[in-house]
């Protein structure tokens, strides 16, 4: 199966990263099937600069990006806008729902 997420590169402490498609069982920095775009998060704003036709054409192949890139992604309007859960773990939801019923 191919993802679409962030590869970083960059010195320490200043990070940059690509948008890459690569298998999804291998590390972050190993080979990649294709480079399309890169993110960098220092900048004020925020740069992102996306292929958008090699983002839809490796979709409609089957690629999946990870939950950040698919925000990422969001932002520039290439896929639906992202819900963010609670940051709450289940357990504690649950049991904050069984106390309301009470």
């Amino acid at each position: 199966m191919l993802k679409i997420r962030l590869k970083r590169i960059g010195k320490k402490k200043e990070p940059h990263y690509r948008f890459v498609v690569i298998e999804a069982s291998r590390s972050r920095d190993s080979k990649v099937v294709e480079e399309i775009g890169y993110y960098t998060p220092l900048t004020q704003p925020s740069t992102v600069k996306i292929d958008k036709d090699k983002v839809k054409e490796w979709m409609s192949k089957g690629a999946q990006p990870t939950e950040t890139a698919k925000q990422l992604l969001a932002k520039e309007g290439l896929v639906e806008s992202v819900k963010r859960g609670s940051k709450m773990s289940q357990g504690k939801k649950k049991k904050k729902e069984a106390e309301g019923k009470e």
